[in-house]
């Protein structure tokens, strides 16, 4: 059997890793996507809350991997490729098939609109992302993040589910958040992305306490609250946006 020479075989090593697969980040974005996955099988059987528990954790999982791919230095071209691919199912078709199943299949044709414009919204927010990478802010994503809109979207249904009142009994209020989530996510009003924080800095004790003082009130109701956060987010954009005209008009 042929054998590179010693120096070929190490340029092929060297190649392989640059080119390879990487376990840890990419394991933890397979997490994100059985979550997804998961979402979509229990909201199939009627089962809400698990299904809207399961976006919130796909959320986590996204969140972590690419913060492990960079603290471990294992970023890879697959590694993008494949975060979104989950995205788009975590966040694209899970959201949109929970908020149907859940409300929107006794609208008809509305229904159904409702939730491909918000499953078109998360395909085309993810490719603008994608292409945009490089020259976007850092500080500012141009519209929703689609796992932020698949929160509000799961949160409202967890939180409903929570008080047992029915998608049926506010189909119209589920159609317009679903309707508002999709079209946002393809705006260009800009949403803080907090990727300015650095872990590594120090900070002021009073930001330990606000953050200690958060988990604390999540726990108290995390559907309720968690749905309301996500809300007050998704608000916080056209806030900002209209701040900014304002401050170019004056």
């Amino acid at each position: 059997m042929y054998q590179p020479p010693i120096r070929s075989r190490g340029l092929l090593k060297g190649r392989f890793r640059r080119h390879g697969i990487y376990w840890l980040p990419n394991l933890i974005t397979s997490g994100a996507l059985f979550a997804g996955f998961y979402a979509i099988v229990q909201a199939m059987n009627g089962r809400f809350e698990q299904s809207a528990m399961a976006i919130f954790v796909a959320m986590v999982l996204d969140g972590l991997d690419g913060r492990v791919a960079r603290f471990t230095r294992t970023q890879s071209a697959f590694g993008v490729e494949y975060d979104s691919l989950s995205d788009m199912v975590s966040f694209g078709a899970a959201p949109a098939l929970i908020a149907y199943v859940w409300a929107l299949q006794g609208m008809g044709r509305l229904g159904w609109v409702a939730a491909f414009v918000y499953c078109l919204g998360a395909a085309l927010r993810l490719a603008r992302f994608n292409t945009q990478v490089e020259v976007a802010d850092k500080r500012f994503f141009q519209g929703m993040p689609s796992p932020a809109a698949a929160c509000l979207v799961a949160g409202l249904v967890w939180a409903m589910n929570e008080y047992q009142i029915q998608g049926k009994d506010i189909r119209w209020f589920a159609w317009s958040v679903t309707l508002f989530a999709g079209l946002t996510m393809v705006s260009n009003v800009p949403f803080y992305s907090f990727k300015d924080i650095n872990f590594r800095r120090s900070v002021p004790f009073c930001a330990i306490l606000l953050v200690a003082l958060a988990m604390i009130l999540i726990s108290t109701h995390p559907p309720t609250v968690l749905f309301l956060l996500f809300v007050a987010y998704s608000l916080s954009g056209y806030v900002v946006w209209v701040w900014n005209r304002r401050k170019k008009r004056l």
